[in-house]
């Protein structure tokens, strides 16, 4: 303490213990400038500019729109619509486990589209993506993005690979670690703390390494990937290395 703040204290005998509360108060003002974001980015969903909002647990920075409300994978997802032509105005979609701001602009942009989830009441229709209730070769584009971390994936890709059109897409995003060669899941892990403490989620029943890929190929897709580098990792305020799987069929 320098000898000013000495003397302020020792004339005001509760000082120091205002100096610390200011002093915490002082750090969560500081936190809460970060969560609000301290760098404009674009969001190329709903065209809104400025600063992003933090979200998650744990809390990532700089990642929510605060106008549309999209994420990180949504903007990355929309940015290969973009640039790539995932599905055109012409496809049948079908979209697992959808969050609004995603649904709503796929919906607008094709011909027939149906949102789906395993409770009633989330989507458009109750299905199962590990046993898909619908007809052999019936939907041009699947979309999973974080969902086969999940489920049975082997059984989930089955399903989908059935349900597709000849030269149909699937459309995923998942966590990866690419450092890892193999992917890391334990059927013994169950407890939801142990499922966040292993896979970063409590309902979460792996973490994908790289061979993701050859489960994919394996499964009869083809593959190719998506991302975003440098300054436009920035601009969208996107996770840096995050990809888009594109998996097609035939």
């Amino acid at each position: 303490m320098t000898n000013r703040r000495a003397d302020i204290a020792r004339a005001w005998p509760g000082f120091s213990r205002a100096w610390r509360k200011m002093q915490v108060l002082l750090k969560w003002l500081l936190m809460l400038r970060r969560i609000q974001g301290t760098f404009p980015a674009e969001c190329p969903m709903c065209g809104y500019t400025g600063l992003f909002l933090g979200t998650g647990d744990p809390l990532r920075y700089n990642a929510k729109c605060p106008a549309c409300g999209s994420v990180e994978r949504h903007r990355l997802f929309w940015l290969a619509q973009t640039r790539l032509t995932l599905f055109s105005a012409s496809d049948k979609i079908l979209h697992f486990a959808p969050e609004a701001c995603a649904s709503q602009l796929i919906r607008r942009s094709c011909h027939e589209y149906r949102s789906a989830d395993l409770q009633d009441g989330h989507a458009d229709v109750v299905l199962n993506i590990e046993g898909i209730a619908l007809p052999d070769e019936s939907v041009d584009v699947v979309i999973a993005s974080h969902v086969l971390e999940h489920v049975d994936d082997k059984a989930a890709l089955s399903e989908i690979w059935r349900i597709l059109k000849d030269r149909g897409r699937l459309i995923v995003m998942i966590p990866i670690i690419e450092g890892w060669a193999l992917t890391y899941e334990n059927p013994l892990i169950t407890s939801a703390k142990e499922r966040t403490a292993h896979f970063g989620q409590c309902d979460h029943v792996r973490y994908y390494g790289r061979e993701f890929r050859e489960r994919v190929e394996s499964a009869g897709f083809s593959l190719s990937e998506f991302d975003c580098e440098g300054g436009e990792v920035v601009k969208y305020a996107l996770l840096r290395g995050e990809k888009v799987f594109i998996c097609r069929k035939g």
